[in-house]
């Protein structure tokens, strides 16, 4: 006589089945978490009921059902389910999940998918403190240093290209820290451009990155496990496994060299000039960034050096151990800033840590 999969289900919870621990193991543990059928990072009833629905088939029209693939979904795929009941990935105590798994859409690249899927760390989540919003940076190595575009050569302290390997995955700001996130945490807000414009709405204006503040500002706004992105995990996560100039975006996932479509992913010089726009008004990068290139210039934790490059340590470049400025990244809306030459992947500035221009701003990194 055939068992009713729902008396499974009561003789597993109640202990009269025994289920392997190795099976147990092995369910809880994938990284894809093929138990989650309805793909939103947790194995619960929702997928519970995908599995019933498709008990004694195998499993076509429920894809996915048929966990363990023996061609049946039976006992062996509930007990699987039941193993690896919960949710499907570590979200940091710090945070709130917003998204398990990278978004195809977003995350176009089936490697980077892969390597962010693998570190078994959540995609997409929001600090509960400060509701900054994050998106995981998987670990991995690239070529760090000048990428010429058409219009612009590189500098002398872009050079040597040399490999760099950062061996953990952090979390990096998905967009700039806004006026509403830094005057909620400071009770201020330093901000040149807090008014509304043709262009910019009273209801989008706390969401202008903030501006005029200082690296020695914001150390004050880092809350216990923030911080700022060392500059290499900075231009790390800018190119997104591209080796271009400017990063890729909807319509060419590569990236490019051409300046003159920097328009997709910058507010600068030439669309813009003379004020900073509401974070995320323009396509992201491969890991779901907005802005890198510019709207502000973001400050990053490194001091500089402009002969660094020649004796950082390939894994995990802390910076140079001294200097009297610090390291900024990124091109900005304003005119004067060499048009796309500052937007450049390998661009890099210094300015002295108590500088506040209103240029610059920042993103936040944190470390799971």
């Amino acid at each position: 006589m055939r068992t009713e999969p729902q008396h499974v289900v009561h003789r597993i919870l109640t202990g009269l089945v025994t289920i392997p621990c190795a099976l147990l193991l092995t369910a809880a543990t994938h990284a894809q978490c093929p138990a989650d059928l309805t793909d939103d990072g947790m194995v619960g009833g929702m997928d519970l009921s995908v599995l019933m629905a498709a008990w004694a088939t195998d499993g076509s029209q429920q894809p996915g059902s048929d966990i363990n693939g023996d061609g049946v979904v039976g006992g062996a795929d509930l007990a699987a389910m039941l193993g690896a009941w919960g949710p499907c990935v570590t979200t940091p105590a710090w945070a709130t999940l917003i998204e398990a798994w990278p978004d195809p859409s977003v995350v176009t690249n089936a490697n980077l998918r892969a390597a962010i899927t693998a570190t078994g760390l959540a995609w997409r989540v929001k600090d509960t403190a400060t509701q900054i919003e994050f998106v995981l940076i998987p670990p991995g190595s690239f070529q760090m240093g000048c990428s010429a575009s058409q219009w612009f050569p590189c500098n002398p302290d872009e050079s040597p290209v040399h490999t760099v390997t950062l061996t953990n995955a952090f979390y990096m700001g998905r967009y700039e820290v806004t006026q509403a996130q830094w005057q909620a945490r400071m009770g201020l807000n330093p901000s040149y451009f807090q008014s509304v414009s043709e262009e910019v709405s009273a209801t989008e204006v706390p969401n202008r990155p903030v501006e005029r503040v200082s690296w020695d500002m914001i150390q004050g706004f880092l809350t216990p496990g923030m911080r700022l992105p060392t500059e290499a995990e900075w231009e790390y996560a800018y190119r997104a496994g591209t080796t271009t100039a400017f990063h890729g975006f909807a319509g060419s996932l590569n990236g490019t060299n051409d300046d003159s479509q920097l328009v997709n992913i910058a507010w600068y010089a030439a669309n813009e000039g003379t004020q900073t726009r509401p974070v995320g008004g323009k396509f992201g990068n491969g890991y779901g960034l907005h802005d890198m290139s510019g709207n502000v210039i973001e400050w990053v934790s490194d001091q500089y050096d402009m002969n660094y490059y020649g004796s950082s340590p390939q894994n995990n470049p802390p910076g140079p151990d001294k200097g009297s400025t610090r390291v900024v990244r990124g091109g900005c809306f304003e005119t004067r800033f060499d048009s796309t030459n500052t937007c450049r992947a390998s661009y890099r500035a210094a300015l002295a840590p108590e500088n506040s221009p209103g240029t610059v701003g920042f993103r936040v990194a944190r470390t799971p």
